[in-house]
């Protein structure tokens, strides 16, 4: 009977216990609809205290423990500028604070000189038109984590869908709540003085780069004109010599000749091509004036083929004679 009973306990304990983690789930937001939309902002102009770093996303929660510790009461905000499904985590820039003032309001001095006494930067950033935005609840620690499974893809796909330029990324700690916040315009005054100097560090790296690639491709753009020249030069002459002779050079095969007329009619450019319409001329008998318009089919034109190929002869005996 007593293990029974000690069985039951254990039952109803776990049971239990799977029950206040439910509820602590649900309490956290698990269940929470996530609502985005654009429009204006939840907040004013602010004046923050803030820490600047580039790494893993992951590792914010140091700075957050930070900033809370030198004022409990003062609501977080975390900013990204980077997003890390397509930057290297260990290039991602961020930066999290506090926020001193807001609006009209000035920050308290003595605030001021304690945030700056533990390295703490000051910066305004001002209140935004229009905003990408949407809310989870904040009620536990837990909360932060399915805040970031759960709003950040909602908001990616919000703004692939409508093609907007929405940065950089903001998440404010207010209350029982979590702003997740996209600038829809004047984004760079978002941007704090040390991500400026990177993006400026960036921006020159990519300049110079370009110009090398510029530099690399003129220098081949060159090298291929002069290729080009040389072969087009060499192609006309043939072409010119092979007219006055025969529709194929001597000691040359058809194939040999065919290539070569290719190889000349892309590289010069030409319209046309002197060797295509020899091949026309030299087909056969009747095929070969098939290629031909009609206004060639007089008894005139005619006898002109016939006059190319009775040269070939008389072309090959002076050769014979020669050598």
């Amino acid at each position: 009977m007593s293990d029974w009973l000690l069985i039951g306990l254990f039952v109803a304990l776990v049971i239990l216990l799977l029950l206040t983690l439910f509820g602590f789930a649900v309490y956290s937001g698990i269940f929470s609809e996530v609502v985005v939309s654009a429009g204006l902002p939840p907040i004013g102009n602010i004046t923050v205290a803030y820490k600047f770093q580039v790494g893993p996303y992951g590792d914010c929660g140091r700075l957050f423990t930070e900033s809370c510790s030198v004022s409990p009461k003062l609501c977080s905000i975390a900013v990204y500028y980077d997003n890390p499904h397509t930057v290297d985590p260990e290039k991602c820039r961020y930066l999290v604070g506090s926020i001193l003032s807001e609006g009209e309001e000035k920050p308290s001095e003595q605030v001021v000189r304690m945030f700056k006494k533990y390295g703490f930067k000051i910066f305004h950033f001002p209140a935004p038109s229009h905003v990408v935005m949407a809310t989870f609840p904040y009620t536990t620690p837990l909360s932060i984590h399915l805040a970031v499974n759960r709003v950040h893809p909602s908001l990616d796909t919000y703004i692939k869908e409508r093609k907007l330029c929405a940065h950089p990324r903001m998440e404010i700690y207010k209350g029982d709540q979590i702003y997740f916040i996209c600038p829809l315009a004047r984004q760079g005054d978002f941007y704090v003085p040390e991500m400026k100097e990177l993006e400026k560090k960036s921006r020159a790296a990519a300049e110079i780069e370009d110009a090398q690639t510029d530099i690399t491709g003129a220098e081949t753009l060159s090298d291929t004109s002069s290729v080009s020249v040389e072969i087009t030069t060499d192609s006309r002459e043939t072409s010119v010599a092979t007219t006055i002779l025969s529709p194929f050079t001597p000691g040359r095969g058809r194939d040999e000749v065919d290539n070569r007329s290719e190889h000349s009619y892309s590289e010069s450019g030409a319209s046309g091509s002197s060797f295509e319409e020899l091949d026309l001329e030299g087909n056969g008998e009747g095929n070969g004036m098939a290629g031909l318009s009609a206004d060639h089919g007089s008894a005139e034109d005619q006898d002109t083929p016939k006059a190319k190929w009775t040269k070939e002869p008389i072309a090959l005996e002076k050769e014979k004679g020669e050598e």
